[in-house]
């Protein structure tokens, strides 16, 4: 059997034992926040992945949108992330921290008293959001961020980082994908100011762009990956015909930068419009740091795509839920065992660190 999956690695400075990344899932266990036991328990369980990639964390009170997803923006936090990088680090693992502001993609219910919903455009996103105190509600109509605010939330990234690594992370993602908050500058849907932070493409990467390198200066380059969605549709965005320019003119940005990697999200497997392979592979070409590939993928594929130098990493989502040892299982061909969606984002053990 072709064992490219299997096969050691560098991340930068980073020796990983195999090209398996546990992708980013959002799980709902942070009770008040704040990373627990449990949750240590659940990313300990998966440390045979060459690469963790924890669930998106808010690096700021306002972005956190939904109910009981964790932060990472003041101590008690950075304690409850040590307690998880080190369990990572003592089963032979890595683990870097995913920073996610939810931006406009949130209500009041869910965040902390004080902190608003925010987004680059007073635009709500359609539809409903789950809030513990009030059950389905509907989004709310987000405050337009003026300049002090987008000078704030970059800084919050950069800061975020920095305890990040106080944490124990060996790195920092920042998840620009996904329709939050770094996505809806970048996409129309979502942004459609008329400043320095809208409209052309230079002005729609602006904020990508600003974060990234704050989290550079922060932590190093060798340290921050980003994660992108073109001709993502979550969270109501929206492809426009200067796609692919838009994120060709990211890539250049983030290659400047030096970035550590990017990670692609392909949800076509799940009934997602398909990222359109020239563009894969025009930024796989052009950027020159590490490539994750994600969508669906089994071992055949993964190698089949590892073999054809389409990518160097590959994401596993949602096998990885259910099966705590999928590394072992993917390389014994053993049978995997499905996840119960009813318990994704339920508080508690079920469906989490019971499988």
């Amino acid at each position: 059997m072709n064992s490219t999956l299997f096969t050691p690695t560098q991340l930068g400075n980073l020796s990983l034992k195999n090209r398996i990344v546990m992708a980013p899932m959002t799980r709902s266990r942070a009770l008040g926040n704040v990373p627990n036991a449990l949750m240590e328990a659940y990313y300990r369980l998966r440390a045979d992945a060459g690469l963790i990639i924890t669930e998106g964390i808010s690096p700021s009170p306002n972005g956190l949108g939904y109910p009981r997803i964790p932060g990472l923006f003041n101590e008690e936090q950075a304690q409850g992330w040590r307690r998880v990088t080190d369990g990572v680090h003592q089963a032979g693992g890595r683990i870097f921290v995913q920073l996610m502001h939810t931006g406009r993609v949130s209500h009041p219910a869910n965040v902390p008293v004080g902190a608003s919903v925010v987004a680059p455009s007073a635009i709500a996103v359609p539809g409903e959001i789950w809030t513990d105190a009030e059950g389905m509600q509907p989004h709310p109509v987000p405050r337009e961020m003026n300049e002090t605010d987008i000078a704030q939330s970059i800084a919050e990234y950069a800061a975020s980082a920095r305890l990040a690594l106080q944490a124990g992370f060996d790195g920092v993602e920042l998840h620009a994908a996904n329709g939050y908050l770094i996505d809806q500058f970048l996409n129309t849907a979502s942004n459609q100011r008329t400043d320095r932070w809208g409209g052309s493409v230079e002005n729609r990467i602006r904020f990508a762009v600003e974060v990234a390198k704050a989290t550079v200066a922060a932590v190093g380059a060798e340290r921050v990956g980003m994660r992108i969605s073109p001709y993502g549709v979550f969270n109501a965005q929206v492809p426009d015909a200067a796609m692919d320019a838009l994120y060709l003119r990211l890539i250049e940005e983030l290659n400047a930068l030096g970035l550590l990697y990017i990670h692609v999200v392909d949800h076509s497997a799940m009934g997602a419009p398909e990222v359109s392979p020239v563009l894969k592979a025009k930024i796989r070409a052009a950027f020159s740091g590490k490539y994750i590939l994600s969508g669906g993928y089994d071992v055949a594929r993964a190698n089949a795509d590892l073999d054809a130098y389409r990518g160097d990493l590959v994401a596993f989502g949602r096998p990885f839920i259910s099966n705590p040892d999928l590394v072992a299982k993917l390389k014994s061909g053993q049978a995997l065992v499905a996840p119960d969606f009813s318990t994704f984002y339920t508080p508690g053990e079920k469906g989490y660190t019971d499988y």
